[in-house]
Formats: structure tokens, C-alpha cells, sequence
């Protein structure tokens, strides 16, 4: 079975949310998910051992949550090349924090990225459900599960 696990830093709660329903998508398609605050991965290591990964951050003031800058560069160590990967978040007014997330994932890590990122106001929005769970079932697709 392959795994994936899905790394989010959330101000309100709901980057997590959107993160669930992505893991939902992921697990629908048969793959193991391993959800997780960014503040618990502590080095290195902790990432690995998984097929996928997913990373999420709310956009606060046209930017990442801080926590998440901080793994970005811990994650830069974790061997990331050629892995599966997808990027999510939770956004007021901009949005920009899923797209740079994605843009590092794809330039920085050399990692195999799914067709964009996620950006949604909301879980519970304009469909946001169907589309998180789209979005896991994406990657879920890209690993060959």
C-alpha cells in the first residue's frame, strides 16, 4: 500500500480541514495517510519512508505561516527528489502561500508535482469538498495507487 503524509500549518483550523478532506481523497484511492502539524516534524527523518507529499499553509498577510518556512528548510534536507508531491491551503484575500509552497516543492526539491496547487477560502465553500478530495485522489493517482 503506498503512503502518503499531508504537513499543514493552520492559524483558524482550516488548512487543517482541507487538509482531512485531501486525505480522504487520498484514502479513497487505497493509500495510507499520516496527517501531521507542522510543529511536530522535528528533523529530517520524520519524513521519510512515505511515497507522497502534501504540504498546506494558511496565507496570512500575503504570506506562509511562519512554522512552515521553517520546515520548508528542514524538508530541503529529506531527499525529496523525484517523489510525489502537492501543496493546499486556506486563504482570506490572496491565496499566494500554496503557490509558493508548490513552487519550492517543484524547483527547489526536484519533486514530481501534481497538475497545481490547492486554494480554497473554505472546506465547506463553492465545492470545496468534492475539490480537496479531487486533489488527494490526483496525487493518489500520481503514485499509482
Amino acid at each position: 500500500m503506498s503512503k502518503a503524509i499531508i504537513i499543514y500549518s493552520t492559524r483558524a483550523g482550516q488548512t487543517k480541514a482541507i487538509g482531512e478532506l485531501v486525505a480522504e481523497g487520498l484514502r479513497i484511492a487505497a493509500v495510507d495517510v499520516t496527517m501531521a502539524d507542522v510543529k511536530d516534524i522535528k528533523k529530517e527523518g520524520d519524513l521519510a519512508g512515505y511515497d507522497a507529499y502534501v504540504f498546506g499553509s494558511a496565507t496570512y498577510h500575503g504570506d506562509m505561516i511562519n512554522t512552515m518556512k521553517t520546515f520548508l528548510f528542514l524538508a530541503e534536507k529529506a531527499d525529496l527528489e523525484g517523489k510525489v508531491g502537492g501543496s493546499f491551503g486556506a486563504f482570506g484575500w490572496s491565496g499566494e502561500a500554496p503557490d509558493r509552497i508548490y513552487d519550492t516543492m517543484k524547483n527547489i526539491y526536484k519533486m514530481n508535482m501534481v497538475s497545481g496547487s490547492l486554494r480554497l477560502k473554505s472546506s465547506y465553500l463553492s465545492g470545496g469538498i468534492a475539490m480537496a478530495q479531487d486533489y488527494g485522489k490526483e496525487i493518489a493517482a500520481k503514485i499509482g495507487a
